[in-house]
């Protein structure tokens, strides 16, 4: 009995040790009001966590045994309007753990007027400010400062598609920490991409940047228009039959990319919907093994 407990105690204790929760901030949010926390959380009924009104972001860290070096940190989606926290989240990371890969689950704010005073830019802060933190504590982490990706599902395609096409400055104007956040890869899986209206979710874009917004910003969020030949390697996942999110979304950033010379590896599925999370029901084929088979290629 006492050995019993002694083992359930150890596996208690590394469990602990391989999951953190921290906020993702070290003092005050940044480009936030002083409003009472308005965060709920939802149970599905298909199971996993909905996280709404994020306005305290955190990051949380699933360490695997032994490390390989690669980390990726992941943006759940959920239209800009809450978070698919388990399904596009904490289940990602527990898959990535066991081939050996350090994974964060990024807990982003929502981008809303009465938590943020810029709305449009809050998500986008905390992807940077993400991969500022894993790249400063890279050795406490096991990790390479040079293989730290960012992975992000619908929506959180979006913001992972726009961190890795807007690293240039800061998204906040008052950081002054120049530690880089250009992401090394960036994984998109059913992303949003265009704020283009023929092509569009148009939840993630009116939550984003509103109901009527300028051509400047249409542009600036449209991440298929932000590739440069220094946007790092890009990994893409689409079904065809996406209703939600169009496949021309995929399609159109993974052509900017060869138009830039970017290297881009880009799956399409015939048939799968949208938010399928880990496992597309209409196929035996496993996007993340293709995804873990090509960070070997990097």
């Amino acid at each position: 009995m006492l050995r019993a407990l002694l083992v359930l105690c150890f596996l208690y204790t590394a469990m602990m040790q391989a999951q953190q929760s921290h906020p993702l901030y070290p003092g005050k949010v940044p480009n936030s009001r002083a409003v009472p926390n308005p965060e709920s959380v939802e149970h599905r009924a298909s199971g996993g966590r909905a996280i709404s009104n994020v306005a305290i972001p955190e990051l949380t860290a699933y360490r695997p045994e032994h490390p390989n070096g690669q980390a990726v940190i992941i943006c759940p989606g959920g239209g800009y309007a809450r978070l698919a926290y388990d399904k596009e989240g904490v289940w990602i990371a527990k898959q990535l753990v066991k081939d050996s890969i350090t994974a964060f689950v990024l807990k982003y704010r929502i981008p809303q007027d009465a938590t943020n005073v810029n709305k449009s830019l809050a998500p986008l802060m905390d992807a940077q400010q993400a991969i500022r933190t894993v790249r400063k504590q890279a050795t406490d982490h096991g990790v390479d400062p040079n293989r730290i990706g960012i992975m992000g599902f619908s929506a959180g395609g979006h913001l992972a598609a726009t961190a890795a096409t807007q690293f240039a400055r800061p998204a906040d104007p008052n950081e002054t920490d120049t530690t880089s956040v250009r992401p090394d890869f960036v994984a998109l899986i059913y992303p949003v991409i265009s704020f283009d209206s023929t092509i569009t979710h148009a939840g993630s874009r009116r939550n984003l940047i509103g109901d009527a917004p300028p051509a400047s910003r249409v542009t600036r969020f449209s991440a298929e228009e932000q590739v440069t030949p220094l946007t790092p390697p890009a990994f893409l996942v689409h079904a065809a039959d996406d209703r939600a999110v169009p496949v021309q979304n995929s399609l159109r950033f993974y052509e900017s990319c060869l138009r830039h010379g970017v290297a881009a590896e880009m799956h399409l599925y015939a048939a799968g919907g949208h938010g399928f999370g880990l496992r597309n029901p209409t196929t035996p084929d496993r996007w993340l093994e293709r995804f873990t088979n090509w960070l070997r290629t990097l």
